[in-house]
């Protein structure tokens, strides 16, 4: 199962040069992982009738009983019969249906196989949270496909609607999932099963919530609106997504989980009601519509509403009646969705306004759509004919409230009749006065996976009992009815069958009266699905405008006490309800008395910030705060946190004086005296609050700490450092995952200034260059004796002769030079020495950045080239491919530290231990050096061009003013 599944994503990849190299026969080849998990799905028909399953599971997180785990029971084969055979019929159909010249060919290839391989692994799936994961994956895959034609701005919103309800519905079931998971202890979908739980209030909720995530996925209204629309994509996406696989989803997930919760009493009264309201209200809609996908779509809906009326009604011969009636709707309706894409490529049109005598220019075409929509209307002898008599029966012998179904599904098959007539008389019946509409030849592997498509609905429904052993293996999940129905096609002159020939009739009688019931549709339409959703979108929109402008003022200090007096009435209210701090210890102020002294001074350094009026000088104060911390962590026995605040916040400063070159010297924020008065209570409220919290959590302790657990595991494996284990090994995905956020952030702030810096006026190519601090070549000097401008002079840096002489320090230079790379070296050396040592690839990243800033500033940005070549963004992006790599490769063993190690002996250094941490070190060592590479060549850049420019404009400005009376060469000079 896992390599069918992976073949699937794996090929998908490749799509791009397959198609590049076969053009659209690259589709052939593409239909191959689904036509083999068809054969193996075929060989599997015999386990999973005699009610056994084959399984497959993973560990994925263990601490939360998490397990990814296929299994293949008798609903799982059918689905996966319909997933693979139908797509792979389709992906044959695409070899077809595009040209080589079709633009974004390979993308939607790689879309469409890498959908029927997310939508494979989501109906085998037997966890709740692996069944979400795919279920997600199927609606992103759907939003490409639907969005295929992105330059129309319909196709763009019909994808984004349908994204964002099914998003949405995918959300809720996500939080049901969740409190199923906790109630019953396992989010095994089979042992849920086994033993369902209680209908209790919560169950109840995730009950609901589940159901809103199938609805929206099956399009079942309220939530039907994005379906329609999705008709947008090419048609082999409607053939394949929405008849036969994504909108099934929802079905099948209502059919999975109604033998364990069909009895829950929000159950039925849902699946019952929304399900009969949109068969009726999807069968009427389509019997006024021009467009022939679109009656297709409408009458996709109205069946949907119909499956899901079976799937959920909760006894055995309905859930017999909904697998018949699943496998019979994607006979019919996905080879009727592919004979429109057929009469679209032969016409030119789907308008059947405009279609007419396209049956006799297209004769097998028009057999193949009667086939299938005879099966659509329950004709007899095909699949859907049996199909249907068995849900009648079912809903007849069942509660008042199915009976009450009855007579709703009964009028919703009415409608499905009439608006089938009308869709093979608008594709293929000749029109009074009007001309036949010229066609082209339709090529038989065209019309083969259509063909082959009917004419399995054809023989299997005087076949129907073969199927009959895998549909009750299925159905047996449910108590057993006061009467067994059996499939067949003929089980004599009953009720069932006089519902279906008044459901015949009446359906032909709206064909005759179309003229008056198209009228009569349209007089009593109410607001489409579509325009409300239309209307919440733009309410929403200036609803978010306006709080955002009501919120948003533009004020730092005003978010910054909006987010304090939150934290401090959320604080408050909980201290003051719960009493945390009744029965906890008195608190010690410190653990020596270097810490209060500390601790007073950092206070002292963060009070003088409120006064000081330059801006250079808070940044100094500001910075002494968090050395102030610094010295805290070294007085309380943490080396590792000290050494990295020490350079965190050497690292801030110096970015902050960048900044601060072009910014005022003094603060021009004005400040009212009420508005003071109003700050610096909330400021101190909040420290003190902070501070009561953080004394009552490390109070109120109650269980062992987790230091001692990772102290003994680190000791286990022959290490000291523990700080740096926990980083690298126990807590490592956190710390790629927080890394990839540090990169994330990094990218893009640098690429805003870069983006603003290429929309800044370049200065004129003749324009002058003066000589400034970071002058990337030093003008002629002149005015020196003869012989002078040659002396040789000693360059200290690479990029020293850049520098303008009154900005050069000889003493920094040397300074620099000398430091340069005994700072590199010690950041290795911090890099590997951490395991047993202070140290790490994280503060080895910061110290290698201060090496390269210290080259900065006494060279500029040129000597910054210099010192470093290479782009910021290789070292991130290689950093990062680095750590993830390493975490990946150490999910064989759980942890990183266990993925694989080496000890060994060396001349000069001795014994030494290397392994998988160290690389993972060795990636975030990178990726740190580059983050603070970028962030300086950022400010520190785009400063330097400023400075530069306002030099050059100065002295263009002095340049092109007159000199002065009096001056040499001008008139009036003495002579």
């Amino acid at each position: 199962m896992t390599a069918l599944i992976a073949c699937h994503f794996v090929l998908a990849a490749f799509a791009h040069p397959l198609v590049r190299a076969l053009g659209r026969r690259a589709f052939v080849v593409l239909a191959l992982p689904p036509a083999a998990t068809t054969v193996w799905a075929a060989t599997q028909w015999d386990t999973a009738v005699s009610g056994s399953a084959v399984t497959w599971s993973w560990p994925w997180m263990p601490a939360y009983d998490v397990t990814v785990v296929l299994r293949l029971d008798a609903l799982g084969e059918l689905m996966v019969l319909l997933a693979a055979g139908v797509g792979t019929l389709v992906l044959l159909y695409c070899a077809s249906y595009f040209s080589d010249t079709t633009p974004r060919l390979a993308g939607f290839a790689g879309n469409l196989l890498a959908f029927a391989g997310a939508m494979l692994a989501l109906v085998l799936a037997d966890d709740l949270i692996s069944l979400y994961v795919f279920w997600e994956l199927t609606t992103v895959f759907s939003y490409l496909l639907i969005g295929y034609d992105s330059e129309q701005k319909h196709s763009r919103r019909s994808a984004l609607q349908a994204l964002v309800v099914t998003t949405l519905g995918g959300l809720a079931m996500l939080v049901g999932f969740l409190i199923i998971g906790q109630v019953t202890g396992t989010y095994r979908v089979s042992a849920i099963l086994a033993d369902p739980p209680a209908a209790t209030p919560a169950v109840s909720a995730a009950v609901v919530l589940i159901l809103c995530g199938a609805l929206s996925k099956s399009a079942i209204w309220p939530f039907s609106l994005w379906l329609p629309n999705a008709m947008a994509a090419p048609t082999p996406v409607s053939a394949y997504l929405h008849a036969a696989a994504m909108v099934k989803a929802g079905v099948y997930l209502i059919a999975r989980l109604a033998p364990g919760f069909a009895d829950v009493p929000v159950w039925r009264p849902v699946v019952l009601v929304l399900g009969a309201a949109t068969m009726l209200l999807g069968g009427w809609r389509a019997l006024r519509l021009h467009d022939l996908k679109l009656v297709l779509a409408y009458g996709t809906v109205s069946q949907l509403g119909f499956l899901t009326v079976l799937a959920g009604a909760g006894d055995r011969n309905t859930a017999l009646a909904a697998a018949a009636m699943i496998l019979g709707h994607a006979l019919f309706k996905a080879p009727l969705f592919l004979v429109t894409g057929i009469v679209d490529h032969a016409a030119g049109t789907r308008d059947l306004r405009r279609l007419s005598g396209v049956g006799r220019s297209l004769p097998h075409v028009c057999a193949v759509a009667v086939l299938a929509a005879a099966s659509m209307a329950a004709l007899p002898p095909l699949l859907g004919f049996a199909a249907k008599e068995a849900a009648f029966t079912a809903l007849l012998e069942g509660t008042a409230a199915d009976r009450w179904t009855l007579g709703l599904t009964v009028a919703g098959s009415a409608l499905t009749v009439a608006y089938t007539i009308r869709f093979v008389w608008g594709a293929f019946a000749r029109k009074p006065g009007a001309a036949d509409t010229p066609v082209h030849r339709v090529g038989p592997a065209f019309l083969a996976p259509p063909a082959l498509l009917a004419l399995c609905g054809l023989v299997l429904g005087p076949g129907v009992g073969w199927l009959d052993p895998l549909f009750a293996a299925y159905a047996a999940a449910f108590g057993p009815p006061a009467h067994l129905y059996h499939l067949a096609l003929w089980h004599g002159f009953e009720t069932a069958l006089l519902l279906s020939a008044a459901a015949l009739a009446a359906g032909v009688l709206l064909f005759l009266g179309r003229t008056t019931v198209t009228r009569l549709s349209r007089r009593i339409a109410w607001p489409t699905a579509d325009s409300v959703f239309g209307h919440l979108l733009l309410g929403l929109e200036r609803f978010s405008l306006q709080l955002t402008g009501f919120v948003q003022r533009g004020s730092l200090s005003v978010y910054l006490a909006t987010t304090l007096l939150v934290m401090l009435a959320s604080q408050l209210t909980v201290l003051a309800v719960d009493r945390p701090w009744q029965g906890a210890p008195a608190p010690r102020l410190w653990d020596a008395p270097l810490q209060g002294a500390v601790a007073v001074l950092t206070s002292a350094a963060a009070l003088m910030c409120l006064t000081v009026r330059r801006r250079m000088k808070a940044v100094v104060l500001a910075g002494l705060t968090g050395y102030g911390a610094a010295l805290l962590f070294v007085v309380q026995g943490g080396p590792d946190l000290a050494l990295t605040q020490f350079c965190m916040e050497t690292v801030s400063m110096i970015v902050f004086v960048l900044v601060l070159r072009r910014m005022p010297v003094h603060f021009q924020e004005t400040v009212s005296t009420w508005r003071r008065a109003g700050r610096v209570p909330v400021a101190l409220a909040a420290g003190a609050t902070l501070g009561v919290v953080v004394w009552v959590a490390a109070s109120a302790r109650t269980a062992d700490s987790a230091g001692a657990a990772m102290v003994e595991e680190v000791a286990h494996h022959g290490l000291k450092d523990v700080v740096a284990t926990i980083l690298v090994d126990l807590r490592s995905w956190d710390t790629m995952g927080e890394s990839a956020v540090l990169a994330a952030a990094a990218v893009g702030v640098t690429s805003l200034l870069y983006l603003h810096r290429r929309t800044d006026p370049a200065p004129p190519p003749d324009q002058p260059r003066g000589r400034t601090a970071w002058s990337l070549t030093a003008p002629a000097m002149t005015g020196l004796p003869q012989g002078d401008e040659g002396a040789p002079e000693r360059d200290w840096l690479a990029a020293g002769s850049t520098l303008a002489p009154e900005h050069r320090s000889v003493v920094f230079e040397v300074v620099a030079r000398l430091l340069f790379h005994p700072v590199l070296v010690l950041s290795v050396y911090l890099l590997f020495c951490a395991e047993n040592m202070p140290g790490g690839g994280f503060v080895a990243g910061l110290v290698a950045g201060l090496a390269l800033i210290i080259r900065y500033l006494a060279g500029g940005r040129f000597e910054l080239a210099q010192a470093a070549p290479l782009q910021p963004g290789l070292f991130t992006g290689l950093g990062l491919s680095v750590s993830t790599g390493v975490a990946l490769l150490g999910l064989a063993d759980g942890t990183v530290l266990h993925a694989w190690t080496h000890r060994g002996w060396l001349p000069l250094i001795g014994e030494y231990h290397i392994g998988t941490p160290v690389l993972f070190d060795f990636g975030v060592y990178l990726l740190v050096l580059g983050v603070v590479l970028d962030i300086v060549r950022a400010l520190g850049a785009k400063i330097d061009r400023q400075i530069e420019r306002a030099a050059a404009e100065q002295t263009a400005v002095a340049g092109s003013a007159p000199p002065p009376r009096g001056a040499p060469g001008t008139e009036g000079a003495p002579g």
